[in-house]
């Protein structure tokens, strides 16, 4: 054995050649009759041989294989009583960055989330211990897989960033004895370049100075001196770090190359399919990871769009769009923080089209990393600006999340605030034209009234004065006629009118945030709707379609369920953007 690549390890790990296992090879020669050496070179090429021996001797018995792996397991793989508990809190942030709230750590969450942890940092070293002990892996030296293997497992999260000047680059971190992170992905391409570089290195080292020649740069982002640089620390973490984020696919000219094919992996499928499908690409994607894809597809359906690569093929992650139940819970890409790349956003916009709530999900989405973004400065000392006010306080409109209730985070940044004073700075308006009660709302000379107004026990408009917006919803199920009643000239949320049997003197909003219930009037006579409403529509008791004039956009459904199917079709060819129900 040439002893360049165990000097190398030697440089690298000075106590390598008094190590056990290499003093262990050492004595075995010597129970053989073997020659024993001394020098440190030779003693870490007779132990390599051992591990040549030991590790790729017994191809064709899968249970020695499966011994070595499980020696690997309890070495490498973290403990069930390390897994710390922030790995349980972040999942509760996570929830909170959605919208549902605080939800609760119970002990069944803690195992479920502990078996998942272990089942994919399991799955992700035996990926490499496979790829490294096949056939196709021949072509490295032994002393190379070892320095790649002894530097994968303490490899933690992989993760991209982009500097100053808009360069992206990407890193690992340390990975420590509670690192829940799963190993490094395999990618054979940017593991060969590795390799290939430190061989290359190696050999120009032996040669005298005056025959030397300078590495070439075969990175796509780096000038010859920055990576001369990176080749100098022989640091196989960062380089394997710098080639996975240079796939030619990933680069910019790569990106660019947005055709492709989605893919959907229904609701209770195995993972496996879309688990192997991003193998081996520098993916920030938890889905990966079997354990997480499989918790993901027992609740919705994935949805996942490849880009081709050069050959013209389909199979560059680029989008992945995770459903829950029928709903959109969050779209991912391939750029920083799983944030769209600056090409993709077509094909993005052209799919959500096809879900009932992508324009919706868009907003939640937006909404809830806005309010994210306010809880973290608050969270820092910092204070709450007109601007985060005008959008807590829903003059903007109504906040959106993922939760069945309302974002506890908007109440709990608001507390302790004086909401007549925020709400006077921000309209505009005296601190006594604001209402917060019911009975402040109805006083009259009311400019704005936050939260609902509830007014269903009224039937009719006589001695009422409502105000002149409300930032939440109106109930009026109660009114059997609108005689007498001036409605608020904006309504944040829902307006209900239930029991209105006729639109005759009806003047409504221009807009409404959420639902517009007219679920009693039997004509569209003397109708004029909102012209947005943006939540569902409820007209169920009209009997013909004449006359209608609906809105411009409807959030959620449109209701006409006393209407015959030929007069739905003709709303659906005028009106094909709405939900006809």
């Amino acid at each position: 054995m040439s002893l360049e690549g165990p000097q190398f390890l030697k440089q690298k790990d000075p106590k390598l050649h008094t190590s056990e296992s290499v003093e262990h090879a050492q004595e075995q020669r010597s129970q053989k009759g073997e020659e024993v050496h001394q020098k440190p070179a030779e003693k870490i090429a007779d132990w390599l041989a051992v591990l040549e021996r030991t590790h790729l001797g017994h191809r064709d018995d899968s249970r020695v294989l499966e011994r070595i792996k499980n020696s690997y397991h309890k070495q490498y793989v973290i403990k069930s009583e390390a897994i710390p508990e922030s790995a349980f809190i972040l999942e509760q942030q996570i929830a909170r960055n959605l919208g549902h709230g605080t939800v609760e750590i119970t002990e069944e969450f803690k195992e479920q989330k502990r078996e998942q942890i272990i089942n994919d940092q399991t799955h992700s070293l035996d990926l490499w211990l496979d790829y490294l002990t096949a056939p196709e892996a021949d072509a490295y030296p032994t002393w190379a897989k070892y320095w790649a293997f002894k530097s994968l497992v303490t490899m933690g999260k992989y993760e991209k960033s982009e500097q100053e000047d808009v360069k992206e680059t990407a890193r690992f971190t340390e990975r420590t004895k509670d690192t829940v992170a799963s190993f490094p992905p395999l990618n054979a391409a940017a593991f060969a370049l590795t390799v290939g570089i430190i061989e290359a290195k190696i050999k120009q080292n032996i040669l005298p100075k005056d025959q030397r020649q300078p590495a070439q740069n075969v990175s796509s982002k780096l000038s010859t001196v920055e990576f001369e640089k990176l080749i100098a620390g022989e640091n196989f973490a960062k380089l394997y770090a710098q080639f996975l984020i240079e796939q030619p696919v990933y680069s910019n000219e790569g990106l660019q190359e947005i055709r492709g094919k989605w893919k959907t992996y229904p609701q209770g499928s195995a993972p496996d399919e879309l688990v192997n499908s991003l193998e081996g690409y520098p993916l920030e994607w938890c889905i990966r990871n079997a354990g997480t894809a499989e918790n993901y597809l027992n609740g919705g359906a994935m949805h996942l769009y490849y880009s081709i690569n050069p050959d013209g093929e389909a199979v560059v992650p680029r989008l992945a769009i995770r459903m829950q139940g029928e709903e959109i819970a969050e779209i991912r890409g391939i750029a920083n923080n799983q944030n769209l790349d600056p090409y993709i956003t077509p094909v993005v916009e052209a799919k959500i089209k096809e879900f009932p709530d992508g324009e919706k999900y868009q907003k939640k989405s937006n909404d809830m990393k806005r309010v994210t973004d306010i809880e973290n400065r608050v969270s820092k000392g910092g204070e709450l600006t007109p601007t985060d006010l005008r959008f807590l306080y829903e003059i903007e409109g109504k906040i959106e999340g993922f939760g069945y209730q309302k974002d506890p985070r908007i109440e709990e940044l608001l507390i302790n605030r004086d909401i007549k004073v925020d709400l006077a700075n921000i309209l505009n308006v005296p601190k006594e034209q604001i209402s917060v009660t019911d009975d402040e709302a109805l006083k009259g000379n009311i400019k704005f009234h936050y939260g609902d107004l509830d007014l269903g026990d009224l039937t009719t408009a006589e001695g009422l004065t409502l105000p002149q917006s409300i930032g939440g919803g109106l109930n009026l199920d109660g009114f059997i006629s609108v005689e007498g009643l001036t409605l608020p000239q904006s309504i944040g949320d829902y307006l209900y009118l239930g029991d209105l049997t006729t639109a005759e003197g009806l003047i409504l909003p221009q807009s409404i945030g959420s639902n517009l219930d007219l679920h009693s009037l039997k004509t569209a006579e003397g109708l004029t709707l909102p012209q947005s409403v943006g939540g569902d529509l409820n007209l169920n008791g009209l009997i013909t379609a004449e006359g209608l004039i609906l809105p411009q956009s409807v959030g959620g459904g449109l209701y006409l369920g006393s209407l015959t199917s030929a007069e739905k079709n003709k709303l659906k060819v005028v009106f094909p953007q709405l939900n006809i129900i």
